[in-house]
């Protein structure tokens, strides 16, 4: 029976969980602090772990909030920012279950072309001509689903912007510390913090079952946020966001990044040369760090079609018109590789590579 290799999700190696460490910070945490991680709490997290968070950011701990993975977050402020019609901005693509939840909260979403180096800056200050969103939802380090990054001179334009035509940005920032190579760019919250709410989370770095995500925001933020949030679930799961806290108070976090970095550097250039090798035709990004290469397929090529024919080949693709809130996409694929091993990255694009010779 052919192995069925799936391309589909953004999904970490299982070779990637600190399993032994995580249940030595388990048992750790409730000697030290069981009364404090196994009772109720405060609506914002742990407050060690704030207190870290905000060193890592230079902010303040009233300026960190920790919820039960990013989503989460995405909906508090989408309850906070969104009447029925307010108008939102997203990259073009962007994360799919993002368009989710804010078609979910009845918002208009407006799609900013990416291209290579970010969000085409022309288009976006056409739209603020024509009307101003809530915030403009971005995902400027190894963008999913493309890969993109976004250069600093287009980062420094979007903020710009967002003060001229006063809109929030929501930085997503989950992949930013896993960059394989090259240099970082300075994330958008450094440039500008007082227009700027970054998110992140631990669910690449540590693992997604701990589901710990956290923002840094103004701390007029929270003081909106806190009812939303207490009337959600009184305070979110502190037990693995005391695990997280001696994790990283171990100094575990650091060789851990470093440990992911060595496991998906090669699988990100093996999707690089897989695509080479099998599908010259194709176009696509070529991240330098991240979960995703974003694959614009060659002219009379459908998505859906592949995607329905994958099976007959033992292949799990995306539809990447999921990725796309006001249409389009009927070209465009997302090749997620953490969870993959080198040989079934090149199997899985030599595959996809039959399926487009027979269109």
């Amino acid at each position: 029976m052919m192995t069925r290799i799936s391309f589909n999700r953004g999904v970490p190696s299982v070779d990637s969980f600190p399993a032994a460490q995580i249940a030595e910070c388990a048992a750790a945490i409730l000697h030290v602090d069981a009364n404090t991680v196994l009772q109720y709490g405060q609506p914002f997290g742990y407050l060690p772990l704030r207190e870290m968070i905000a060193g890592w950011h230079g902010a303040r701990a009233e300026e960190v909030m920790i919820s039960n993975g990013s989503l989460q977050i995405l909906e508090f402020l989408s309850t906070l920012f969104l009447q029925p019609d307010d108008t939102v901005f997203v990259e073009q693509p962007t994360y799919d279950r993002t368009i989710t939840i804010f078609r979910r909260h009845k918002a208009s979403i407006v799609g900013i072309p990416l291209q290579h180096d970010g969000p085409d800056i022309e288009f976006l200050a056409e739209q603020l001509r024509i009307v101003s969103p809530k915030f403009f939802y971005g995902i400027p380090d190894f963008q999913n689903p493309s890969g993109v990054t976004v250069s600093l001179a287009k980062r420094e334009e979007i903020i710009r912007l967002a003060g001229e035509h006063d809109f929030w940005i929501v930085e997503d920032a989950p992949y930013r510390p896993l960059r394989y190579k090259g240099t970082d760019v300075t994330s958008m919250r450094s440039l500008q913090p007082s227009r700027v709410i970054h998110m992140s989370s631990f669910t690449k770095l540590l693992s997604p079952g701990l589901r710990v995500g956290y923002i840094v925001a103004p701390k007029h933020i929270f003081e909106a946020l806190g009812p939303i949030v207490a009337n959600t679930y009184v305070c979110p799961g502190l037990f693995a966001e005391g695990i997280v806290y001696e994790f990283c108070r171990r100094g575990w976090l650091a060789p851990n990044i470093e440990k992911l970095k060595n496991l998906y550097r090669p699988k990100l250039e093996a999707t690089l040369v897989a695509l080479q090798e099998h599908l010259p035709s194709a176009d696509w990004v070529k991240p330098e760090g991240g979960y995703f290469v974003g694959v614009t397929l060659p002219e009379g090529t459908h998505v859906a079609d592949l995607c329905e024919r994958a099976p007959t080949v033992g292949l799990s693709l995306s539809d990447g018109r999921g990725f796309f809130p006001q249409g389009g996409g009927d070209r465009f694929l997302r090749l997620a590789f953490p969870a993959l091993s080198v040989s079934e990255i090149h199997e899985g694009v030599s595959r996809l590579a039959s399926l487009l010779s027979h269109d």
